[in-house]
């Protein structure tokens, strides 16, 4: 139980890999805060329940992240509920393919606002408790789109950029307060969202990873563990790639 005491809000936790990480965290002893976009309050209960049926603790709780009065009383909530907040994990995303020139401004719009924007805002908004600990772990998951980008994807592979050189930037500013921020890069994993990709598409990937298989979200919920134990003490403003190699 290396997490046990340890109070993690895990975004988008509802399905694929957040769901995996909000599971993993609880399995080592965290009391688990499960962020859910509006309207997906079934799927998070579900992991609610499943991690208080192995006896662990944890809350649901509604929030778009890129809404920052939201994302403020979602934390004021479970700081209420589990405790002040020691780990965070900004996991949630969204996708709106399109080629640069078919892009709508909303699809653009929409993919900031939820996959850099929401990090700043949930990353702000549990800092200064953080600092106060003068202790904390911020684990963002990022992609291998926002470092060798993908046709189709400048929304998506722009703010999964950005969110790299946040991670970079905010671990030189707290890195003296014994707060570590680490990014995760997945490659392709199967969830939800890449299960909408054509079959063409998945083939490709597949032959671009030395592994020759997809990864699963367990895979990367492992490296998000590490990254939130002692273990990983040392261990601040990287970019870890769970991609079966991929970039190499």
């Amino acid at each position: 139980m290396i997490l046990e005491n340890r109070v993690a809000l895990v975004t988008g936790g509802s399905q694929g890999i957040g769901r995996a990480i909000a599971l993993a965290l609880a399995r080592e002893g965290a009391k688990v805060g499960v962020n859910f976009y509006p309207g997906e309050e079934e799927r998070a209960k579900k992991v609610v329940e499943e991690i208080e049926g192995n006896g662990g603790r944890a809350f649901a709780v509604a929030a778009d992240v890129g809404d920052r009065s939201a994302v403020r009383e979602m934390v004021d909530l479970l700081s209420e509920r589990l405790g002040d907040i020691d780990i965070l994990v900004n996991n949630a995303g969204i996708t709106r393919d399109s080629l640069l020139l078919r892009m709508k401004d909303e699809d653009w719009d929409q993919v900031i606002a939820t996959n850099l924007t929401g990090v700043f805002n949930c990353t702000r908004a549990v800092l200064r408790m953080m600092l106060k600990k003068r202790w904390g772990r911020i684990i963002n998951i990022a992609s291998v789109v926002g470092l060798i980008g993908n046709p189709g994807q400048c929304n998506y592979g722009a703010a999964k950029a950005g969110v790299v050189g946040f991670t970079k930037c905010l671990a030189r500013e707290v890195g003296g307060r014994g707060i570590t921020v680490n990014a995760v890069a997945p490659g392709f994993i199967e969830t939800e969202m890449t299960a909408k990709l054509s079959q063409e598409a998945k083939e490709t990937f597949l032959q671009r990873i030395p592994l020759g298989r997809p990864g699963k979200p367990e895979d990367v919920a492992g490296v998000v563990v590490f990254l939130a134990s002692s273990a990983a003490d040392y261990v601040t403003g990287q970019v870890i790639h769970v991609d079966g190699g991929m970039i190499i």
